[in-house]
């Protein structure tokens, strides 16, 4: 068995529950006789480049154990793409610490980094055991059911959704429509996660664009009116990179990160949700109004989904047990087992595989219409989320009449 020091970094956004899975791992392997002195990078790679790393654990059990409850990245984070003259320099950290096991929590380019940093050491002669956390509040990694932190993500859209919906119908002599943002560039698994606001036809959400569909204004103008005809005012929500048919982003946005990613709401740049509003408010002279969350989303950890944090926990347990068993070049991967009730185990997929790779929102979730979600989407969304508020509502009984 190999024997050596381990060390763990957090990449990309924050969610609810990362540190649920930082903690599974620093648990596991204080826990564990092959790895002497478990380490954590400060800052991701950026930080292991640096030779900013910490020693994980000289920290107190108690917060060890509070980390399982605790939002955002306790380690800091980055979205730093590594360059090829990067890696001799990470070579050169991992032996200086004596690394031989290296967990990356994190999404689709925290794969690939993961990635390439494996197959480097391997090339190079190096032996080290890399194993990869799933995490994105995206849920677009592909090898997997679901990502720990999308559920929690997706039940703060569809609570926000349905609190403002309330709202909004309420005040539908006020305002005749309301927009709601979320985040995940070019998936559409949270503003579908929406859709399970909706118990009543007028309940809100209306309307949801989703960025795996072209948008066209005509039709998205005509859909609002159509709306505001039967209810009164209308309910919409949209992802973030939603874009025209020739791939224009309809938020107008023009600032990537460094692996090219679209950051559609960096440096104060036009949202889509302020364009949708400008655009409704010109064709039909409503009021109304449009919402932003940005990272509330990601990590609100007062509307955490139910086993939300237990399978984070659970996969960064697993990454450990794996890496003692020798398997490198994976990722944990969550496996459903059963939807009612619902059910799950743990796999694995290739690093090889997961790297780059995106799950878009199947078209089966997607209504012909291409402006909704169907049935089968409900299904696959519910369980992640858990049961949703079910507030009042007063009945229209007229004065005098018999009520029954």
């Amino acid at each position: 068995m190999l024997t050596g020091n381990a060390i763990i970094g957090q990449s990309g956004g924050s969610t609810s529950v990362i540190n649920a899975s930082l903690c599974g791992i620093l648990e596991a392997c204080l826990g564990e006789k092959a790895v002497r002195h478990t380490l954590g990078m400060r800052f991701g790679v950026e930080g292991l480049l640096a030779g900013d790393v910490i020693d994980l654990g000289r920290q107190d059990p108690a917060v060890i154990r509070a980390l399982r409850a605790t939002p955002s990245s306790a380690l800091g984070s980055c979205r730093y793409k590594l360059k090829d003259a990067d890696f001799p320099r990470i070579l050169e950290r991992l032996r200086q610490h004596d690394v031989r096991y290296l967990f990356l929590i994190g999404g689709n380019d925290t794969m690939d980094t993961i990635h390439r940093i494996e197959a480097h050491c391997r090339a190079s002669g190096y032996e080290l055991i890399g194993v990869g956390v799933p995490k994105t509040v995206d849920n677009d990694l592909w090898g997997t059911d679901h990502t720990p932190g999308f559920g929690s993500a997706a039940r703060y859209v569809a609570m926000s959704v349905e609190q403002a919906g309330l709202l909004a119908r309420d005040m539908k002599r006020v305002d005749q429509y309301v927009i709601f943002q979320t985040v995940g560039r070019s998936a559409g698994w949270l503003p579908a996660a929406a859709a399970l606001a909706r118990r009543d036809e007028d309940d809100a959400p209306h309307l949801i664009l989703l960025p795996e569909r072209p948008f066209d204004r005509q039709r998205f103008l005509a859909g609002v009116a159509r709306c505001h005809d039967r209810y009164g005012w209308c309910s919409i929500v949209c992802g973030e990179g939603i874009c025209t048919a020739d791939g224009t982003p309809v938020s107008a946005s023009s600032v990537t990160d460094k692996f090219a990613n679209v950051e559609f709401g960096a440096m104060g740049g036009t949202s889509a949700a302020m364009v949708l509003h400008r655009m409704i408010h010109a064709a039909y002279g409503w009021r109304g109004e449009f919402q932003v969350c940005e990272s509330l989303q990601m990590c609100a950890a007062d509307r955490a989904a139910p086993g939300d944090a237990d399978e984070a926990y659970a996969c960064g347990r697993r990454a450990v047990e794996l890496a003692a068993q020798g398997a490198s070049g994976v990722m944990v991967s969550i496996v459903r087992d059963g939807s009612v009730p619902y059910r799950w185990s743990l796999g694995t997929a290739s690093l090889a595989e997961v790297a780059l790779a995106a799950k878009p929102l199947p078209d089966e979730y997607i209504t012909a219409e291409g402006d909704y979600v169907t049935p089968a989407c409900l299904e696959y969304l519910r369980p992640l989320i858990g049961p949703l508020p079910d507030y009042a509502r007063l009945a229209g009984i007229v004065p005098g009449t018999d009520r029954g």
